[in-house]
């Protein structure tokens, strides 16, 4: 098996930029124009560290929209890398936005100016916070930095922003980019999650070829969800690389609440999640609670024992590994565990093949009929139990859902059904018709008035 990544503009879609030093409206600017709250918002100057991406529509035509993290000249540590990824940014990019405050033009921003004068032609300049027409009467000093195009907008309540959509599509020659320019559709997305430094980007980094996610060993380092598009086998993987999640009495900044929540709202986007454990530190009880929510959506998960090349060799290490991931891990038996090396690329190939086979499990639909043969058959081998002198029954069974599986079991008691019983049919569920390593849940419905209970 073999993949590439697909960057911006592969496969036919030009990238707009914002760019601009820390705290001067980026994300805002661009959670307006993507019409979503994609990227985290807050005073704290450097929110945003890695670039965040998102599909721009207008009058028909489409643009990456890429929000960068704020340049610092000089910065060191995470903002040094937060503004090295910046600078890479101008290179591919058909439009820059630099994003400049009204109120001040600072020693910051001139280094960022001279940056990009060399790409002068694919610059426009807009000047943010000009809420009124009072404030937009300092423009002309604005004007003064030679720029052909300079707009003066207001990204928090989007004064001026639809003439600056105006400029930036109407300065991007569409036909260069051919049909491509939809952009690139994915067939499956996968949610990388998982608790702090336990190598979520450094593995979105091996897929995709390039250091689209900053990787240190400082916590919290990835704030967005930073994702990317990978062709493997003729299919195109989305990748979502998330914030690490820690405990809750952990979080101590805004910054680091909206990012482990937008985390958790990544399963909801995902079809399957690669949920990343440390091999060298094992399982904590933070992995568990991961899980629960991953099982609670019905969304297919693969556990990736992830660093097993610092995991000493021979004596059934991985045997032992995964006995002991099934033992504490009672809520995901059914999900297969795996051991793979983000930072080799070792059986990181064949993450993406089960997560293919997974997601083909969740969307597969059992006929009513077919599920009823086997029902009986079940039922035969292994009656439901007697509660006393009454026979608990069940009288047919049929599947509600795909991608997450749900059935709903017709029984003439709700009350009482044996979990036990329960687990059975979930049992042969799934060796009957290949949904082992996949979640599903089974409802149980008795008669009219009779109550529910799912499992």
């Amino acid at each position: 098996m073999t993949f590439r990544s697909i960057r911006g503009g592969d496969e036919g879609l030009p990238l707009a930029v914002i760019v601009g030093r820390p705290n001067v409206g980026k994300s805002t600017l661009f959670n307006r124009f993507v019409r979503k709250r994609l990227a985290i918002t807050d005073p704290t100057p450097g929110v945003t560290r890695d670039p965040v991406r998102g599909l721009w529509e207008r009058d028909g035509k489409r643009l990456m929209l890429v929000d960068t993290g704020g340049i610092r000249p000089g910065a060191g540590g995470i903002e040094a890398l937060a503004a090295r990824k910046s600078y890479e940014s101008f290179g591919a990019a058909a439009c820059i936005i630099l994003l400049l405050d009204i109120e001040e033009l600072t020693g910051e921003d001139e280094e960022v100016i001279a940056s990009l004068r060399p790409c002068a032609d694919r610059v426009i300049v807009a000047v943010n916070k000009a809420d009124t027409g009072e404030r937009e009467s300092a423009l002309g000093d604005f004007w003064a930095l030679g720029f052909p195009r300079v707009f003066a907008v207001s990204s928090a309540h989007g004064r001026g922003c639809e003439e600056l959509a105006e400029a930036v599509f109407g300065s991007v020659d569409f036909s260069l980019y051919g049909e491509g320019a939809s952009g690139p559709g994915a067939d499956i997305t996968l949610a990388i999650l998982g608790k702090p430094n336990t190598g979520k980007s450094t593995l979105i980094n091996h897929f995709l070829g390039e250091e689209r996610s900053i990787v240190s060993s400082v916590p919290g380092t990835t704030r967005d969800v930073v994702d990317g598009y990978l062709s493997c086998e003729g299919r195109v993987f989305r990748l979502l690389d998330t914030a690490g999640i820690r405990r809750k009495a952990r979080v101590t900044e805004n910054i680091e609440y909206y990012s482990v929540n937008r985390a958790i709202a990544s399963i909801e986007e995902a079809d399957v999640v690669l949920l990343l454990i440390d091999a060298c530190q094992g399982l904590a009880e933070q992995d568990k609670k991961i899980a629960a929510q991953i099982v609670k959506k019905g969304r297919g998960v693969i556990l990736v024992l992830n660093k097993w090349d610092l995991v000493p060799s021979g004596g059934g290490a991985l045997t032992s590994a995964v006995e002991k991931v099934r033992f504490l891990f009672p809520v995901l038996e059914f999900a297969p565990v795996m051991a793979a090396s983000a930072a080799t690329g070792w059986n990181t190939e064949a993450l993406l093949s089960r997560a293919w086979e997974i997601k083909g499990r969740l969307e597969r639909r059992v006929e009513t009929s077919v599920l009823n043969k086997a029902l009986e058959r079940w039922v035969g081998e292994n009656p439901p139990p007697r509660d006393g002198k009454r026979q608990y029954k069940i009288k047919f069974m049929t599947q509600v859902k795909a991608a997450p599986l749900r059935f709903v079991l017709f029984v003439n008691r709700v009350g009482g059904f044996p979990a036990s019983y329960l687990g059975y049919i979930k049992n042969r569920l799934r060796a009957g018709f290949d949904f082992a390593d996949v979640p599903l849940e089974v409802e149980l419905r008795g008669r009219e008035g009779g109550g529910a209970r799912k499992r």
